[in-house]
């Protein structure tokens, strides 16, 4: 399974980014999708989760600016951010997740400048 991240960036605090992360390799619908990023010197931290049934969780720190989806028919998993503040600067990292096994993405940078 690979899973290829896509749609990091630089934006000024108050905008908006979207990340994809697209898995080729195994039935993507199998799999629950999440986010994680890691901050410098910080530890990597969930973001978002959406489940095989759709549902969704999220950080407390993004509720409400970040929103997760997927496409099951692109075999993609979305993370679509608003409000973006600096403090959201960080590799993030695409998961995919099933009772077996677990695999990364190689992570896409976002850097929010104030």
């Amino acid at each position: 399974v690979q899973l290829q991240a896509s749609g990091g960036g630089l934006v000024q605090a108050g905008g908006s980014l979207k990340l994809a992360c697209v898995q080729s390799g195994s039935i993507f619908g199998l799999y629950n999708m999440a986010w994680y990023r890691q901050a410098p010197g910080k530890q990597r931290e969930l973001v978002a989760v959406i489940t095989n049934k759709f549902s969704t969780n999220y950080a407390d720190s993004v509720k409400e600016r970040f929103t997760i989806s997927r496409d099951n028919s692109k075999n993609t998993v979305y993370l679509q951010m608003n409000s973006l503040k600096p403090e959201d600067t960080g590799v993030y990292y695409c998961n995919a997740r099933n009772a077996l096994l677990e695999y990364w993405g190689q992570g896409t940078q976002v850097t929010v400048s104030s």
